[in-house]
């Protein structure tokens, strides 16, 4: 795992990246929970911390997990689809995953991990790499038919960034389906 892992972190796939390649991932072979994400924002690239950022605040209050046990990579992998900080787009917000980096290091790091019990797919990037025809019109619909995804290991969640207030105040039973269930099934896996 260790090999594979210092590949991935020497990974040049996209050296034509605004900040250059940063590849963040952690795992170990014992983990029993695996995130997969959308892309590193600035901050984390700078710091190399996964989920180091407002939405990783929120999303460890999604979870019920504090930061020492969020980050004790013993317990939890962190792996997003596109290793890297992509840019920015003209309009705003951060440009999508590259394309290139799930395909090139996703399968090996998942066939490292014998003990993951558990897979969160966050936000529609993931959903849609890993969910394929199952996937709904929608992230929202996707959402809603959770349990669905939950009797196979996986739970299906919306970017937790500054952006899906609106979602979560449209859909209040994100508050009081989803997440209680999320923190229960985290409590169970651990």
């Amino acid at each position: 795992m260790e090999n594979l892992l210092t590949n991935i972190r020497n990974c040049k796939l996209c050296t034509d990246l605004p900040l250059g390649p940063r590849p963040i991932i952690r795992a170990t072979k014992s983990c029993k929970i695996m995130i997969i994400g959308q892309a590193p924002g600035t901050k984390v690239h700078e710091t190399g911390i996964p989920w180091n950022d407002p939405s990783g605040d929120r999303l460890r209050d999604w979870m019920g997990l504090s930061k020492e046990i969020f980050y004790d990579d013993k317990q939890i992998a962190i792996m997003p689809m596109g290793l890297c900080y992509p840019g920015r787009q003209d309009k705003g917000g951060d440009k999508p995953p590259r394309p290139e980096c799930a395909p090139a290091w996703h399968d090996k790091v998942l066939s490292k991990l014998d003990h993951i019990e558990l897979t969160l797919l966050i936000g529609s990037y993931a959903q849609a790499y890993y969910l394929g025809k199952s996937r709904r019109k929608t992230m929202t619909q996707t959402i809603a038919h959770w349990p669905e995804y939950l009797e196979k290991g996986l739970f299906v969640l919306p970017h937790p960034s500054w952006r899906v207030t609106h979602l979560i105040k449209k859909n209040p039973w994100l508050e009081t389906d989803v997440f209680p269930v999320l923190k229960k099934t985290i409590r169970e896996v651990l």
